[in-house]
């Protein structure tokens, strides 16, 4: 039985992983900041198949404890799959001269911070898997942006440098890309107290290439295929129902 962890586990695209990859027969281990939202995923899954620990990922001494934990249970079996998928999901900071250093370090740590210390925490469980995988979830962000978005644009940027740096310096062992979100709807995999069903305007369906927002399950998908796909590594996978191919002029 493989075994996947995912950061940022209990709402939204982390959650959608971690039950994507429970349904194909995989261990689960989920890291979250909110242990409201892990305990309504660990209520879902069989105990036995999956672990769910409090953890703030952009903080050392609390990955280093979680980890204590996970090479307790995974009990010298490797792990197979990663996905650092943690961060703010608001990426609207205001204006630049009203931005603290603490909220600009507060994204950063979230995403980019985060990103480094549980892969390096994961190198001795990865390196004794065959065909391990890193997926970082990046975001179209990275690559254009909406005004005042500054320090989750920069957060996101630095985790497509990580990924390719990566990829270079921990291949061929370990396979590691990057998926880059658009517009994905997680108001129905959010916990129970903030669960939504948003009603989108046919403006904001026809805008994608693709016809639809998109969906976490979309992105679970990619994390699958690029755990199976053994040439690819050091990519970049924008995932936003063809956003960033179109061009769009106001008339």
């Amino acid at each position: 039985m493989q075994t996947i962890l995912i950061t940022g586990a209990g709402k939204g695209i982390g959650r959608a992983i971690a039950m994507h990859f429970h349904g194909l027969g995989w261990r689960v281990v989920g890291l979250d900041v909110d242990a409201e939202a892990l305990a309504e995923l660990r209520d879902a899954l069989p105990r036995e198949q999956a672990l769910f620990l409090t953890c703030d990922v952009g903080r050392e001494g609390e990955v280093s404890a979680a980890f204590e934990r996970i090479a307790e249970w995974l009990d010298a079996d490797p792990l197979d799959c990663l996905v650092n998928n943690a961060g703010i999901a608001d990426p609207y900071a205001g204006p630049l001269d009203q931005l603290a250093l603490k909220d600009w370090q507060a994204w950063i740590d979230a995403s980019l911070t985060a990103a480094f210390l549980v892969t390096r925490a994961s190198l001795p469980h990865l390196r004794c898997a065959e065909g391990a995988s890193i997926a970082n979830i990046s975001s179209t962000r990275a690559v254009m942006s909406e005004p005042e978005t500054f320090a989750y644009a920069a957060a996101k940027g630095g985790i497509d440098a990580l990924t390719h740096s990566l990829a270079v310096s921990l291949g061929p062992a370990i396979r590691v890309n990057a998926i880059r979100p658009g517009w994905i709807e997680t108001g129905p995999w959010q916990k129970r107290g903030t669960r939504a069903h948003p009603e989108h305007r046919p403006q904001d369906r026809d805008q994608h290439p693709a016809g639809r927002i998109g969906r976490p399950e979309d992105i679970a998908e990619a994390v699958a295929y690029l755990h199976s796909a053994g040439f690819v590594t050091g990519q970049h996978l924008n995932l936003d129902g063809g956003m960033t191919a179109k061009m769009i002029y106001e008339h």
